[in-house]
C-alpha cells in the first residue's frame, strides 16, 4: 500500500470512491513550505489483516526547519509511526476501527493527520466526527478567491513558549501593498487575543494554551486590505480544531453509591451499576473508561465477592449462594474501591475513584424459637398487667420483619382473659392478664403459645416445634371485699316520711366462700346526714326528715354509698351504691317576684307591676297560683290585682296617689292537696316623674290605711287556726 504524493489523488487499492466530505490538500508546488503534514487525510482499504511490522503507508512531516525532535503519536496503541514516516502495527489485528489519527510534533510545530479506512468498522469516529465540524470543513474550500485558508488543528494545553506559528494562510494574488487581517471569537471577540496573524505573511499564531473542554472550535474570518484598512478580499473563513489530550481524569458524580442484594441470591445476580464520567472528547480513547474493582472490605469470606463489568460498570456477586450468607457474615455491608480509567484501561490512562457500599439484605430464612419450652408465672386474684415475658431467638436482622416475633395464644384462653403483645425493643411476648381472675373458679391456667415473624418464611423453611411453647399460671388467692347486689341499689320513697322509717335493706356477699368470713355495714357516704345502716343485718333507716328540695338531691335522687367490711386479716371491703328517688309532698308555700315597684304620681298609665309566682315543689303541687288582696273599703280602695295566666298577675292602680311608700299585703296560693298560702308585702313607691326624670327620694312617710292593715291581721289569724 503507497499513498501518492502532494499534488496527487491518493488511492490505495481502494474500489471504493473517496468520501466527497474529504478533501485533500492541494498545493501548487511554488508554494513556499508550510509547517506539518504534507498530506493530512488518507484513505486505505480494510485488509483481513493488519500484519506486524508491515507498513501501511508512508507519512510525510515537515515543520520546514529541519524536524528537530519529532516525535509521532497513533491514537489507536497498536499502531506506531516509525522514525522514516512508515505507519506500521505493532502486532496482527483484524480490527482497527473506520479511522486513525497521528499527531506530529516536533520542536517548531506540530500536525494531525487522519487515515480512514474504507469498511472498517465504528471505533472511534472519523476527524470530523470527534471534532464536532461539519461536512467539508477539512481541506481547502472550494472559492474563486485568491484567500487560501486551510484548516489548522491545534493540540490543548500546550506549553511555553508563546505566540506559537500554527499555520498560514496565503494570498495567491500577492497583491503589492495589501495585508491579512484575522477577527472573530478569539481574536476581537471574547475570549480575546487568543490568535493573531503576521499581517504581511498571514502566518496564524496561538497566544496562550487552549482547553478543548472550554471551546472545542474557532471559526475565524481572514480578510485582505489595502494599505488604508480597505477590504479588497474576503472574508474566508478559517477553522481552527483544538485536538484533545487526555487532561481529565474520570470522577464519579453520582454519589454515594449504596446497592443491595438478598442473601442466598444466585451467583451473577446484579447488584448495582457505578458511572464515571470524564471531559475529554468522547470520540477518543481519552474517555474511554474501563472498572476495576482495586479493594474489598471485609475480605470474608472470600476476598472475591463481587466482580464489575469492565466496560457497562455493573457490579454482580462472583460467589455461591451458600457463601452469601447474612447470618455467617462478619459483617453484612461490604466497602468497593471502584477505580475508572480512561484510555480503555491502559497504563497511561487517568484514573478516579468511588465508594460502592453493598449491603447484603437479610431473608426470612430463621424461623423465632423461645428459648423454653415452658415459662411459668404467677398471679394474684383480682390483678390484671404483664405477668411474665417469653423470650425467643431469631438470626434474622433485627431491624427488619424477618426478626420481629408475633405472638398468638392458641389453647387456653376460652374467657379472653389473657393477651400477649411483642416487646418492640426486646421482641419479648409480654403475657398479660386483661379480665380479672378469680382463685375461686380456678387456681391453674395453661397457655399454649406459638411465635411466628412479620414477614413469610422462604418457602424451604418452616416453624418447627421450638416456635410453640407452654405457659403454666398459677392464681393466689387474696382476701377480697364483699360485693353488694344489685349495685347500685334503688328505692322510691316519699320527702317527709317520719324519722325512723325504714328505707331498704342491703345485702353483701363474700367472694371468698371457702374462708367463711362474717360482714358488718357502715355508712361511708352520707353527705345529707339522713340515713344510718344496721352494722349485722344492713337494714337501712332515717335519722332526719328526706328532703326533695335539699341541694344533696339531684334530679330527685339522692345518693349514699356504704362499706361492707369482712373479717379476713386484714379485713377486706366493698361498697356499694344506694340510690333514693323522692316523691314530692306539697311542702313548700309559693314566692312573689318583685317583691318592689315604682310609679309616677301623675302617671296616665295606672299598672303598677306584672308580679311572677314560683315553687320548689313539683306539678300539681305548683300552679296554677290564685293571687290576692286583702281587701279594700271606703275611700283606701285604690289597688287591684288581675291574673294574667297560671303563673302571673298585674297589679294596678284605681287613681293616683300621692308622693309616699306603699305597702300592698299580696296571698299567693299554689294547686296543692291541701294548698299552701304565701302572704308577702309588695312595696310601692309612688315618685315625682318630671321632664323624664323619676324622684322617690323624698317620698312621704308610709301611708297604709289601717283598715286594710286590719283585715290582713285577721285574715292572718284565720288562716292560722283553720
Amino acid at each position: 500500500m503507497k499513498a501518492k504524493k502532494i499534488g496527487e489523488q491518493v488511492d490505495i487499492k481502494s474500489p471504493f470512491p473517496l468520501f466527497p466530505q474529504v478533501l485533500l490538500l492541494v498545493f501548487a508546488e511554488d508554494l513556499e513550505c508550510i509547517p506539518g503534514f504534507q498530506q493530512k487525510v488518507f484513505h486505505i482499504e480494510q485488509p483481513s489483516e493488519f500484519t506486524e511490522d508491515q507498513p501501511i503507508l508512508n507519512l510525510v512531516f515537515d515543520d520546514c526547519k529541519g524536524n528537530d525532535k519529532l516525535n509521532f503519536e497513533v491514537s489507536n496503541p497498536d499502531f506506531k509511526v516509525e522514525p522514516n514516516g512508515s505507519l506500521v502495527a505493532l502486532k496482527n489485528i483484524t480490527e482497527a476501527g473506520r479511522a486513525l489519527f497521528i499527531h506530529a510534533r516536533s520542536a517548531q510545530a506540530e500536525d494531525m493527520a487522519e487515515v480512514l479506512i474504507v469498511g472498517g468498522k465504528d471505533h472511534h469516529g472519523s476527524l470530523k466526527e470527534i471534532f464536532k465540524i461539519e461536512d467539508g470543513s477539512l481541506g481547502i474550500r472550494r472559492q474563486k478567491r485568491a484567500i487560501v485558508a486551510t484548516p489548522i488543528l491545534i493540540p490543548e494545553n500546550q506549553r511555553p513558549p508563546f505566540p506559537r506559528a500554527v499555520g498560514r494562510v496565503i494570498d495567491s494574488d500577492g497583491t503589492e501593498g495589501s495585508k491579512f487581517r484575522l477577527s472573530g471569537k478569539g481574536v476581537d471577540q471574547e475570549p480575546k487575543g487568543a490568535f493573531k496573524i503576521n499581517e504581511n505573511t498571514g502566518e496564524i499564531s496561538v497566544t496562550r494554551s487552549l482547553d478543548r473542554e472550554a471551546i472545542p472550535t474557532y471559526q475565524l474570518q481572514v480578510e485582505i486590505t489595502d494599505v488604508s484598512g480597505k477590504s479588497i478580499e474576503g472574508p474566508v473563513l478559517l477553522d481552527i480544531i483544538v485536538i484533545d489530550q487526555n487532561d481529565n481524569r474520570p470522577i464519579f458524580r453520582e454519589g454515594p453509591y449504596v446497592g443491595h442484594v438478598m442473601e442466598g441470591s444466585p451467583t451473577g445476580s446484579t447488584v448495582m451499576h457505578m458511572m464515571a464520567f470524564d471531559a475529554d472528547d468522547p470520540g477518543t480513547d481519552n474517555a474511554l473508561l474501563r472498572y476495576n474493582i482495586l479493594k474489598q472490605t471485609p475480605d470474608k469470606p472470600s476476598p472475591n465477592m463481587f466482580f464489575i463489568d469492565p466496560e457497562k460498570g455493573d457490579i454482580v456477586t462472583v460467589v455461591s449462594p451458600a457463601l452469601l450468607d447474612r447470618e455467617t457474615m462478619e459483617n453484612p455491608k461490604y466497602e468497593l474501591i471502584i477505580e475508572a480509567k480512561d484510555m480503555a484501561g491502559l497504563d497511561v490512562g487517568l484514573t478516579g475513584t468511588a465508594t460502592a457500599t453493598i449491603v447484603i439484605d437479610d431473608k426470612n430464612d430463621h424461623p423465632p424459637e423461645f428459648t423454653k419450652k415452658e415459662f411459668q408465672a404467677t398471679v394474684k386474684e383480682g390483678v390484671t398487667g404483664v405477668i411474665v415475658n417469653l423470650s425467643v431467638e431469631d438470626r434474622d436482622d433485627p431491624a427488619t420483619g424477618a426478626w420481629r416475633a408475633v405472638y398468638t395464644i392458641i389453647n387456653g384462653n376460652p374467657g379472653q382473659s389473657f393477651e400477649i403483645h411483642t416487646n418492640p425493643k426486646t421482641n419479648e411476648g409480654m403475657l398479660s392478664v386483661v379480665k380479672p381472675l378469680d382463685y375461686e373458679i380456678s387456681a391453674f391456667h395453661t397457655l399454649l403459645i406459638k411465635v411466628e415473624n412479620e414477614d413469610p418464611l422462604v418457602p424451604d423453611i418452616a416453624y418447627g416445634p421450638s416456635s410453640t411453647a407452654t405457659v403454666q399460671i398459677t392464681v393466689l388467692d387474696v382476701n377480697e371485699g364483699p360485693v353488694f347486689h344489685p349495685d347500685p341499689m334503688t328505692v322510691t320513697k316519699q320527702e317527709n316520711i317520719p324519722i325512723g322509717s325504714v328505707v331498704l335493706t342491703v345485702s353483701a356477699t363474700d367472694p371468698d366462700t371457702l374462708q367463711h368470713q362474717t360482714i358488718r355495714y357502715s355508712v361511708y357516704k352520707d353527705l345529707a346526714g339522713w340515713l344510718e345502716i344496721n352494722p349485722t343485718n344492713g337494714t337501712i333507716f332515717t335519722t332526719a326528715v328526706l328532703d326533695r328540695e335539699s341541694p344533696y338531691v339531684h334530679n330527685n335522687v339522692y345518693t349514699a354509698l356504704f362499706q361492707a367490711i369482712d373479717s379476713g386479716n386484714p379485713p377486706a371491703t366493698g361498697t356499694g351504691t344506694l340510690q333514693i328517688t323522692l316523691e314530692d309532698v306539697n311542702d313548700n308555700a309559693p314566692a312573689i317576684y318583685p317583691t318592689l315597684a315604682k310609679v309616677c304620681d301623675d302617671a296616665k298609665d295606672l299598672k303598677v307591676v306584672v308580679l311572677g309566682a314560683s315553687d320548689k315543689d313539683l306539678h300539681p303541687n305548683t300552679d296554677p297560683f290564685k293571687f290576692e288582696l286583702s281587701k279594700q273599703s271606703g275611700p283606701d280602695k285604690v289597688w287591684k290585682i288581675t291574673k294574667i295566666n297560671n303563673t302571673h298577675a298585674q297589679v294596678s292602680l284605681l287613681q293616683n296617689l300621692k308622693k309616699a311608700n306603699y305597702n300592698i299585703p299580696i296571698l299567693v296560693t299554689d294547686s296543692g292537696k291541701p294548698p299552701l298560702t304565701n302572704n308577702t308585702e309588695l312595696k310601692v313607691q309612688v315618685c315625682s316623674c318630671k321632664k323624664s326624670k323619676m324622684d322617690c327620694s323624698a317620698a312621704d312617710a308610709l301611708h297604709i290605711s289601717m283598715i286594710l292593715i286590719l283585715l290582713f291581721s285577721l285574715f292572718s289569724l284565720f288562716c292560722k287556726f283553720s
